[in-house]
């Protein structure tokens, strides 16, 4: 099985430029995932023979929003954090509103295993954003991902918006406590590595070089200035199932690239 994710930076600007069409023809992903799709599926001339559709998209037209396409139909569908799960661990109202109203989470259930897309908040530039983000969003959604773990393993990918270590962005001095590269961002990383999730690329590759995306500014893709913080994790009980795990660089219309793996 081919799993990809691929935050595209708006759905119908890829399609505009045809680069959705032929990365789905050259790579034929059984699974793929998107973030930041930015349109409702009324809004998108688009068809895929053979793949089953899910979208969840924002409230605010034009943000946001993720999506699953499928080869093989999911047992079930669930958008954002189910009802059940933001009622136990009594969310803040602000944590809720933006894992469904923005879109952020997609759920799909298959026979062996959970496929999880998710689009992480952004800290934002001035911070404002962070202790959302780090005192309620990791700490929730790495609780989610462990409960889904509960009845099988787990797969999660998407855009988790943290380079994790140094070795994960081409200038980590200067960006040292900047957005996508705090103390608190990086530590939620960490946590779900101490909970038994595994970083697939680090299982094929070490150093640094590896990067999902580039500023837009000064060449950054060209020369491969950039970032890693688009990911596939899975539990440790697919481990060995994980025959490879790649950055497809290539892949342009984005100032992301999509990431794979492929699962036995």
């Amino acid at each position: 099985m081919k799993l990809y994710s691929w935050n595209v930076n708006g759905i119908r600007s890829v399609l505009r430029k045809g680069t959705f069409q032929q990365f789905m023809a050259e790579h034929q992903p059984d699974v793929v995932c998107l973030q930041e799709t930015k349109a409702e599926r009324g809004q998108v001339e688009i068809d895929l023979p053979g793949y089953h559709e899910y979208w969840h998209s924002a409230v605010r037209k034009g943000y946001s929003g993720t999506a699953i396409f499928t080869r093989v139909e999911p047992l079930a569908v669930v958008n954002g954090f189910p009802a059940e799960f933001t009622e136990r661990f009594n969310f803040a109202d602000e944590l809720a509103r933006d894992a469904n109203d923005e879109g952020r989470v997609i759920t799909a259930e298959f026979e062996e295993f959970f496929v999880v897309t998710v689009y992480t908040p952004n800290a934002k530039e001035d911070l404002s954003r962070l202790p959302l983000r780090a005192e309620h969003w990791d700490p929730a959604f790495l609780a989610y991902c462990k409960q889904l773990e509960e009845r099988k393993p787990v797969i999660f990918c998407g855009d988790l918006n943290v380079a994790h270590t140094e070795l994960d962005l081409a200038n980590p001095r200067p960006n040292r406590g900047k957005k996508g590269f705090t103390d608190e961002e990086r530590a939620g990383f960490q946590a779900f590595i101490d909970a038994g999730f595994v970083d697939t690329l680090r299982l094929f590759k070490e150093g640094n070089g590896h990067y999902t995306w580039w500023s837009h500014f000064a060449r950054s893709r060209e020369r491969n200035v950039g970032w890693r913080i688009d990911y596939v994790l899975v539990s440790e009980s697919l481990r060995e199932r994980v025959l490879a795990a790649e950055i497809h660089a290539d892949v342009m219309g984005s100032d992301h690239c999509p990431v794979s793996i492929t699962l036995r």
